[in-house]
C-alpha cells in the first residue's frame, strides 16, 4: 500500500528557497514529486505539513497543496485498485503526469517530436500542418486535454471549415490526428480514459464517401502510344505512372525506391513501404518495357531504376521522403497538363493509376487475388474499395425496371 505525503525538501536552490513535494512512499521505500513552488525554510510547519501565515501566499499555497495532495491519493487508490503489480518507477511516472498537469500545446510538441524521433517522416509534413491550426485554434490560451470535449470538438470543425477553408476529407483528417493525439495522453498518463471524447454516443468520425474515378482502357492506350523524347521530363512522369499501373496501382513512394537489385528472374521483389509486406510478382511485359527503356547504371551508387532518387542514401530517410514529395508533385503537374493536351477529361495524377487499376479489372478478378495485388491488410478494405469500380449489378438492376 502507497502513501503520499506534503514535506519540505532540504535541497534549497540558487536562491536560497526550498521546493515543496509530494512524498510517495511504497514498501518503505519514498520518491519525490515536486509541486513546482519554493519557500524559505522559516515559512514551513514541518510538524503540520503546512505553509506559515507568515509566508504572504500562505493560502493560495496550501491550498494547492491539499488539492496536489487529494490528487495523489485519488491517483494511488486507483492505480492499486487497477493493477496487481507496479514498480516504484511507474508509480512516480504516472502520479508526476497526474500531480504536474501537462497543457495541450506540450503534449502537441511531444507528439512532433516523436514522429521526428522515430523517423516517420510520411506523417510527420501533414502532421505538422494539422497541429499548427489546432494551435492556431486555441490560441495563447492554455488548455488541458480534459478540455477537449464534443463541444471543442464541434467548434474546432467549424473553425477548420470557415477560417481555414479546408474541405470535408481534410476535416475529417484533423480529427483523425486529435484521436491519435488523445489516446496518446492517455496511454501516457496525461488524461484519465473517461474524459475520451470520441466513440459510442460521443463524437464519431465518419469517412466522407467519395467518388474514385480511374482512367477507361481507350485512355490509358493514349497514354501508352503517346512518343515523349527521354530528355522530356514528361519521359520519368509516363513511365512512372503506367509502371505503378502494370503493378496494381503500386504507390508512387515504392516505385520510385525500387532498386536493379529488386528484379530476380523475371520477378520484382520489394518490401512495400506502407505496411512493410514482402511481396513478389512477375514482371509483366509491358512494364519490362519500360524497365528496359533505363540502362543498368555502372555506378553502384545509381542503384534506382527510376532516376528521380539517384545519389539519394535509403538511409536518410528525412532526405528520401523529401525528395518522394518533390518527385510526386513535379509529376503530377506534368500529368495534369498531358491529360488536358490529350482530351483526357479526368484529373490525371499520380494516385488515379491506383483508381484506373480498380476500374478495369472491375469484378475480373477473385476478390483474394485483388487484396494481394492492393496489398490490403484487410480483405474488407479490398471489397470496400472495389466497391466504387463495380457496377453492373446496379445497372442492370435498374435497366430491367425501366427498359419498357
Amino acid at each position: 500500500m502507497a502513501t503520499a505525503n506534503i514535506v519540505l525538501r532540504k535541497k534549497p536552490n540558487k536562491q536560497g528557497l526550498f521546493p515543496l513535494a509530494i512524498r510517495i512512499t511504497k514498501d518503505r521505500k519514498s520518491t519525490f514529486i515536486s509541486v513546482g513552488q519554493y519557500i524559505a525554510l522559516s515559512d514551513w510547519d514541518e510538524r503540520q505539513s503546512k505553509v506559515k501565515k507568515s509566508h504572504p501566499n500562505s493560502g493560495r499555497l496550501n491550498n494547492l497543496l491539499l488539492k496536489k495532495l487529494s490528487e495523489s491519493n485519488d491517483k494511488l487508490l486507483e492505480i492499486e485498485s487497477t493493477e496487481n503489480q507496479v514498480s516504484q518507477y511507474t508509480l512516480k511516472q504516472k502520479l508526476r503526469k497526474s500531480i504536474k498537469k501537462t497543457g495541450l500545446s506540450a503534449i502537441l510538441d511531444d507528439y512532433i517530436l516523436n514522429l521526428e524521433k522515430s523517423k516517420r517522416f510520411s506523417q510527420l509534413a501533414p502532421e505538422k500542418s494539422r497541429v499548427a491550426n489546432l494551435k492556431s485554434f486555441i490560441g495563447s490560451n492554455e488548455i488541458y486535454m480534459e478540455d477537449i470535449t464534443d463541444s471543442f470538438i464541434e467548434k474546432y470543425k467549424l473553425y477548420l471549415k470557415v477560417e481555414k477553408g479546408l474541405k470535408e476529407r481534410s476535416i475529417v483528417n484533423h480529427l483523425i490526428s486529435l484521436r491519435t493525439i488523445y489516446n496518446i495522453a492517455i496511454k501516457e498518463g496525461y488524461v484519465d480514459a473517461k474524459h475520451y471524447p470520441f466513440g459510442k454516443d460521443k463524437v464519431k468520425i465518419r469517412l466522407p464517401e467519395s467518388n474514385k474515378i480511374g482512367l477507361n482502357k481507350k485512355e490509358v492506350k493514349i497514354l501508352e502510344d503517346l512518343p515523349i523524347e527521354p530528355s522530356n521530363p514528361r519521359y520519368h512522369a509516363k513511365n512512372v505512372w503506367l509502371f505503378a499501373f502494370y503493378f496494381a496501382g503500386m504507390r508512387v513512394s515504392d516505385v520510385l525506391q525500387i532498386k536493379w537489385s529488386d528484379i530476380v528472374d523475371g520477378r520484382l521483389l520489394y518490401t512495400m513501404g506502407k505496411n512493410k509486406k514482402v511481396l513478389s510478382l512477375v514482371i509483366p511485359n509491358k512494364a519490362l518495357a519500360i524497365i528496359k527503356a533505363y540502362k543498368r547504371p555502372k555506378s553502384p551508387k545509381e542503384e534506382f531504376i527510376f532516376p528521380e532518387l539517384q545519389n539519394c542514401s535509403t538511409d536518410d530517410l528525412k532526405r528520401l521522403r523529401t525528395r518522394i514529395n518533390t518527385a510526386v508533385r513535379k509529376f503530377n503537374k506534368h500529368l495534369l497538363n498531358l491529360s488536358k493536351e490529350l482530351g483526357i477529361n479526368k484529373k490525371l495524377s499520380m494516385h488515379i493509376a491506383r483508381h484506373t487499376f480498380g476500374n478495369l479489372s472491375g469484378d475480373k478478378i477473385p476478390i483474394q487475388m485483388l487484396q494481394r495485388l492492393y496489398r490490403h491488410s484487410s480483405i474488407s478494405t479490398t471489397i470496400n474499395y472495389q466497391g466504387n469500380f463495380i457496377h453492373k449489378d446496379a445497372d442492370d438492376a435498374l435497366e430491367s425496371v425501366i427498359d419498357f
